[in-house]
């Protein structure tokens, strides 16, 4: 089809050097003024319906002034229907998902990706009618038809459950203002459903700020908001990531980590597995009894199946694991992690378990985030209500038990030597010292955090008995269910008597 007719003439001269197809969006406008002038402010719509309506005249007779914003969105209004839905005047064919589009590569110039077809020496640049492919799966045919009227409308409806398609299609076609948008529409709408697909879609599109959002929404509700389509969206690379985090919040100690990981795994195996939540970890068991009973005893993480799953389960902090006995005697149960992973560590517990009992060494003077990284333990609890709570982690440092209070809006570390639960869960030294990071958040019903509140890493150091005030939420609003989730890190001195060979059994003050 040819160039576009003008209707109407231009006084003075137009430049030599000016696009012949911005003369014709030119013309195609004045068409569409010339239009509602002539029906007193009306524009032709589709079928019945109208576009404009002609201005009320003011009590003197005079016409009433339409107020600019209202006169604007009609002529972009009239500018779609006319030139985008209709076609007139069209200068150019678009044919996709074998349907056709009458366009104006004056519009379509808006794309920086057809402004380039149309400038360049390709051999799309003077064709009439022009076939798209589409290299992204993503693009369909409803968010191609939406994308190419944004172009001239410069608005567009895009409802969550579409803001996929659309980003995609404004990334094929370079529409940088329409990816802000379907990107500022993606940030609030991470919920259990969107999450996998807007992260892995981020990495795509290059959103770095959508990923770290997705990302940061795992670590806060992987552990606490479980379901079987969320733990099959999450693949290896990403859960090995979310696991190997010291941000993961853990609702509990590491064995419920590695619980999750097990989940996980059985759903990855059996995509096709379906049942309630409540009998997912009962299938995994049966899957992997059944599996260690035909396997000859091989652990299932070196089998041909399992190995891909390996780099995932090394981010496992084993050694806070294997120190509490029921959590031992699931991992030997299991048989899932080779014997080769578990014996060091078993030496390694050991030593650090005689090296705190038989020395004076009280633990770490300072934070050092090199050793922190990757090693401290992950634990936490609920709060239910804004009601004074408590509990404990018996032995879980060698030997001293770590109450943990809520009261009164403010959270506090205690140390009791009073618990003799067990034989080695109480330690009499009159002063250890750990390294501490606490965190309280507090979700909403999507799983975004509307309270974070962070002490980053310091050094705990406390007496028998003594007590220690590290958080308060009295000036917070503050919202229930509540979750405090703690890093710990007990790290002995590699200097002192027991280094030199010399006996280090003194008396404890």
């Amino acid at each position: 089809m040819g160039a576009v007719k003008s209707l109407f003439s231009f006084r003075g001269n137009r430049p030599a050097d000016e696009p012949q197809a911005a003369r014709d969006g030119e013309a195609a406008e004045a068409q569409v003024d010339a239009a509602q002038e002539e029906q007193g402010g009306e524009a032709s719509g589709v079928g019945s319906s109208q576009v404009g309506r002609k201005r009320k005249a003011s009590p003197e007779g005079h016409p009433a002034k339409v107020p600019r914003k209202k006169m604007a969105q009609s002529k972009s209004r009239a500018i779609y229907e006319s030139l985008f839905l209709r076609g007139e005047n069209s200068d150019i064919k678009i044919h996709a998902f074998e349907e056709e589009w009458c366009l104006h590569r004056v519009y379509l110039c808006r794309s920086r990706y057809f402004a380039s077809m149309f400038s360049g020496a390709w051999l799309e640049t003077n064709m009439d009618t022009i076939e798209m492919q589409m290299p992204d799966k993503n693009i369909d045919c409803e968010s191609f038809h939406q994308t190419l009227g944004y172009l001239y409308s410069n608005s567009i409806a895009i409802p969550p459950y579409r803001v996929i398609a659309i980003l995609a299609t404004a990334s094929m076609l370079q529409l940088d203002e329409l990816m802000q948008q379907c990107e500022e529409i993606m940030k609030v709408s991470v919920n259990i459903e969107t999450v996998c697909s807007f992260y892995y879609n981020a990495e795509n599109y290059g959103l770095v700020d959508i990923r770290y959002v997705c990302q940061q929404w795992l670590l806060d509700n992987l552990m606490i908001r479980q379901n079987s389509e969320l733990l099959r969206g999450v693949r290896l690379d990403l859960m090995k990531e979310l696991i190997a985090s010291s941000d993961l919040l853990v609702i509990g100690v590491e064995i419920d980590v590695y619980t999750t990981l097990k989940k996980w795994m059985l759903l990855h195996l059996e995509p096709t597995w379906s049942g309630s939540q409540g009998a997912l970890l009962a299938a995994a068991d049966l899957y992997f009894d059944e599996y260690k009973t035909n396997s000859n005893g091989t652990p299932f993480l070196e089998t041909d199946q399992g190995r891909a799953f390996g780099p995932v389960f090394q981010q496992l902090r084993l050694p806070y694991i294997i120190c509490d006995l029921p959590s031992a005697r699931i991992i030997e149960h299991d048989a899932l992690i080779p014997a080769t992973w578990l014996t060091p560590l078993y030496k390694e517990q050991w030593l650090t378990l005689i090296r705190a009992e038989q020395t004076r060494e009280l633990g770490p003077a300072e934070v050092y985030m090199s050793e922190i990284h990757g090693n401290s333990m992950r634990c936490g609890g609920q709060l239910h209500a804004d009601e004074p709570c408590n509990w404990t982690w018996s032995g879980f440092n060698f030997g001293w038990d770590l109450v943990v209070c809520y009261t009164n809006r403010r959270v506090v570390f205690r140390r009791s030597a009073l618990n003799k639960s067990c034989g080695l869960s109480v330690s009499l030294l009159w002063q250890r010292r750990v390294v501490f990071r606490l965190r309280v958040i507090s979700l909403d019903g999507t799983g975004k955090a509307v309270l974070r509140k962070d002490t980053g890493y310091h050094v705990l150091c406390l007496r028998r008995h003594q007590e220690l005030e590290v958080v308060n939420l009295e000036d917070q609003e503050l919202t229930f269910p509540m979750y405090v989730a703690c890093n710990f890190l007990y790290i002995p001195e590699e200097s002192g008597p027991s280094q030199r060979g010399e006996s280090s059994r003194s008396p404890r003050k």
